[in-house]
């Protein structure tokens, strides 16, 4: 099997193309069951935020494994896959390694460091165990890359710029509000993990009063419970809408919650002296309808605006840490594949050890019956332990050998010597010594090949 990646980010895609693209928690098992049906595809997570979709899959061949993939995803989309193309991005083997690992880590972020990252892909790893869509080889990958984002913020200190999304786009809001957040009446339009962000991270920067909405009325009330807000049914929300300053709305709605028709009524209800409403919008899809922008007093903040004016990043010396970081762990894993890949190998061989001598002593048998039990059973020991001796230094040696770049040549050799048969479909591949290079079938990591055609 071989490591894949595909998708779409903010900083390949416009929020159009992610809402498209995106997947709500009711269709993700059945999208990951359409990803393993697929002929290339045998294991697949799925990790769908407010800025990337992507699927990290184990698949028998890459040009086949890509083809299914973009399938799904145009299927998703709602257009052909080559109307995807300019936005995705592919990363096969090692440097697929690499860029799940450098996710985990924050470091492939919209606010770099963030850790809210981590708890999405530990929901994706899983939601695709819960589904059956995991196999050995994506269990590994996504516990190990786990390890590292917990390993990049206990050992650097990239969360001292590592904010959240949130905190990132009320600091933005905060430029349109004057004198800041503190004070601010605030509504939160959603009691997902976003929305409790949102209410925890309004409530530290000392905004309020806070009110909740949802349309499950007893996760709003939950919430607002545990920060003293208010919960306000969804039906009030015109009304609610008119007596706040700032809303950050992250809802899994499909269709925008916030239209041009609700923001109207709030606003004919709405102190015009009080200064504008500022609209976060951190939801993929939207929550805020297109046309919101364009009414006077309104200010919307969403994942395309904040992707342009967001800049900067941690110390240098704090992401230079966390990628060395990185660096070491995707060299562990390549090991850990490399050596994996010469296990069946390695099996098969002793196997056919075993095949031969029992054929051996079948025929000694036939040929001096006049042996007794225990002299036949001296022989098979004797036999057994010439080539187990033989096979000890030769078998450890190639494990050794296969570690090191470039080291699946020798478990092919082995196969070739030996006429060995190893299935083809076991759980883990070869990995080619490129980390983000170049090989026969492999494409760089930020290109897209040309979905057309018999690939």
């Amino acid at each position: 099997m071989k490591l894949l990646v595909v998708g779409a980010s903010y900083r390949t895609a416009p929020v159009a193309v992610l809402e498209h693209l995106a997947v709500a928690p009711a269709d993700l098992t059945r999208t990951l069951d359409r990803l393993v049906g697929q002929p290339y595809v045998a294991e697949a997570v799925l990790v769908s935020t407010c800025n990337r979709v992507e699927v990290y899959a184990a698949v028998s061949g890459f040009h086949g494994g890509l083809g299914d993939i973009c399938a799904v995803l145009a299927e998703q989309a709602g257009c052909p896959p080559a109307a995807l193309a300019d936005h995705l991005y592919v990363h096969y083997d090692a440097a697929a390694v690499e860029h799940v690992f450098r996710v985990a880590a924050g470091l492939d972020s919209m606010v770099v460091g963030e850790a809210q990252i981590l708890g999405q892909l530990r929901d994706a790893y899983h939601w695709a165990s819960g589904a059956d869509s995991t196999g050995r080889l994506l269990h590994e990958l996504m516990q190990q890359a786990l390890r590292v984002g917990k390993r990049a913020h206990a050992e650097t200190g990239i969360d001292r710029a590592g904010q959240s999304v949130v905190t990132a786009a009320l600091g933005l809001a905060a430029g349109h509000l004057d004198g800041g957040l503190a004070g601010r009446p605030a509504l939160v339009v959603g009691a997902g993990a976003m929305g409790a962000l949102g209410v925890a991270t309004l409530s530290r920067l000392g905004a309020g009063p806070l009110a909740v909405t949802n349309r499950g009325a007893e996760r709003a009330v939950r919430l607002a419970e545990s920060y003293g807000a208010s919960a306000v049914p969804m039906t009030g929300l015109p009304a609610a809408l008119s007596t706040v300053d700032i809303v950050v709305a992250a809802t899994a709605a499909t269709e925008p919650v916030l239209t041009r028709a609700v923001v109207t009524r709030a606003l004919a209800g709405r102190d015009p002296g009080r200064g504008p409403l500022v609209l976060l919008d951190l939801a993929v899809p939207r929550d805020v309808e297109a046309g919101v922008a364009e009414l006077p007093g309104v200010v919307v903040i969403d994942i395309d605006r904040m992707a342009a004016v967001l800049a900067g990043g941690p110390a240098a010396a704090d992401a230079a840490a966390v990628e060395r970081i990185v660096t070491g762990e995707v060299e562990g894993f390549l090991t850990w594949l490399r050596g994996a890949d010469v296990a069946p190998t390695v099996a098969a061989l002793r196997g056919r050890a075993d095949d031969v001598v029992s054929t051996e002593l079948r025929r000694l048998a036939q040929r001096r019956p006049d042996l007794t039990d225990e002299q036949r059973a001296e022989v098979a020991r004797t036999v057994h332990r010439v080539v187990q001796r033989l096979l000890h230094q030769p078998t450890v040696r190639v494990r050794q050998l296969a570690a090191e770049p470039g080291g699946d040549q020798y478990a092919a050799l082995l196969r070739e010597l030996f006429d060995l048969q190893v299935p083809q479909t076991s759980p883990v591949g070869t990995v080619p010594d490129v980390v983000g290079g170049t090989a026969p079938d492999v494409v760089g990591p930020d290109t897209v090949p040309h979905f057309g055609g018999d690939r």
